[in-house]
């Protein structure tokens, strides 16, 4: 195909109501029912084109309703069809972000009488069978979970006319491009594609060559690269400190519902053992954690009985919980891009939230990085009070679970208020199970997610 168009800049500025786009009444009830009025950036960018068929590159950040700017297209298009016929693939890195969007799906297209079914892995194959074989018309999965029902031999295709390729970096970051390609060499070359990243690596862009023809690119244009309505703030706290300073700082009840960044597993599992033994009611998501155990924390946070939720950074695009007041990064991200992920947890759907960062001395030169990119001085503060020159307070023993050792920083404390690098082979497994630490319940609360 022949290279993606210069990309259409859209200003996230400019005001309309979901009235102005080529939408049915029966989706429009659906979106005031959810309590929404105006479309998004990307949204309003990308659905006219979705609508009529064409195929389309979306470019966005975190947070700025790329979910809806494909999923409204795909009911629109295929609102009079008969059912029972797979005609949309929606692939999508992780089974919490599937969960996610074959909810919001449910909820848009709840006057439509189409059908969705989310694919993953961790649970079993049988009511994802039978939604394959014809329980749904549209169909939601991540690579290697479909891979394994279309080794099988009962997944039909050849009805299908829309294909999505949803977070198509987070893809490229956890290794699933090669099953993305055998995927998609199975699927019937007439059809619309769409292609939704937060970003476009070369990799990417190869990829969107190879699969779409004479794709409109629309490239929300907002004025930082940070979340609007962040509030941005560092907090010294040396590496053995910093979880008395992240207790000393959930003493602040406006931390209502705080989201904390850690690099690995064991120190998120160390993190959420001393903050229970601090009293602070917290849960926790990665990658070794079960199904059951992700949805429980989840929920928990969700519902307001766990206040503090520990994640790790495969959780950054996938944790969706409206209102969440803070992000605390526990650990500064090596990566500058991973700061704008995490916090883009909070702020969502014109809300504001803050990001608490805690900097020890050695976190420098990475937090200098997130400053360049986001192109601000972020404001560094102590904690008043505190007595840096004091030894750490006694801590929750750590566990000798399956760890091979303590990860560097174990010791870090840390706090925060509002709203890992792991080998491909890792990331391909969470993925493939659905271990992202993000959303992971069948419950439907509105998303923010858009």
């Amino acid at each position: 195909m022949s290279d993606p168009e210069s990309p259409v800049g859209i200003s996230a500025k400019s005001r309309a109501t979901f009235d102005d786009l080529p939408l049915n009444p029966r989706l429009r009830a659906g979106i005031r029912e959810m309590g929404y009025s105006e479309p998004t950036a990307i949204q309003r960018g990308t659905i006219p084109d979705a609508v009529h068929g064409r195929d389309l590159i979306g470019t966005a950040q975190t947070g700025t309703g790329k979910t809806a700017a494909f999923l409204l297209p795909i009911l629109e298009r295929l609102m009079n069809r008969p059912r029972g016929r797979i005609y949309a693939l929606v692939l999508t890195p992780t089974r919490e972000l599937a969960i996610q969007a074959e909810g919001f799906l449910q909820q848009l297209g709840r006057h439509t009488g189409l059908r969705g079914g989310a694919v993953y892995g961790g649970v079993g194959m049988r009511p994802q069978e039978e939604a394959l074989r014809g329980g749904a018309e549209i169909i939601i999965a991540t690579p290697g979970r479909l891979l394994d029902h279309m080794s099988r031999g009962y997944v039909d295709f050849r009805s299908l006319e829309i294909l999505v390729l949803d977070e198509a970096d987070r893809m490229l970051d956890m290794g699933f491009l090669p099953d993305v390609r055998r995927i998609h060499d199975r699927l019937p070359r007439n059809r619309q594609t769409m292609l939704f990243s937060a970003t476009m690596p070369p990799e990417v862009v190869r990829l969107s060559r190879d699969f779409l023809r004479d794709p409109r690119m629309v490239h929300v244009a907002e004025k930082t690269v940070a979340a609007v309505g962040v509030t941005h703030l560092a907090v010294a706290a040396p590496s053995s400190q910093k979880t008395g300073i992240l207790v000393r700082l959930l003493q602040d009840e406006t931390m209502s519902s705080v989201l904390v960044f850690v690099r690995t597993k064991r120190r998120a599992d160390q993190l959420v053992r001393n903050l229970q033994h601090s009293n602070v009611s917290a849960g926790v998501i990665h990658g070794n954690r079960s199904q059951s155990q992700r949805v429980h924390a989840l929920e928990s946070f969700r519902s307001g009985n766990h206040r503090v939720l520990v994640a790790t950074d495969i959780a950054a695009r996938g944790v969706d919980v409206e209102g969440v007041s803070h992000v605390v990064n526990f650990d500064v991200p090596h990566e500058a891009e991973t700061y704008v992920h995490r916090v883009g947890r909070t702020a969502r759907a014109q809300r504001r939230g803050v990001a608490i960062t805690l900097i020890a001395p050695e976190d420098g030169a990475d937090f200098s990085r997130i400053e360049r990119l986001l192109g601000e001085t972020i404001p560094r503060a102590t904690l008043p009070g505190w007595d840096y020159s004091a030894a750490p307070p006694p801590m929750a023993p750590m566990s000798q679970g399956r760890g091979r050792g303590q990860d560097r920083g174990d010791r870090y404390q840390g706090r925060r208020n509002s709203g890992s690098s792991t080998g491909r082979r890792d990331r391909r497994s969470e993925g493939r199970s659905g271990d992202s630490g993000g959303h992971s319940g069948h419950s439907r609360p509105r998303s923010n997610r858009w």
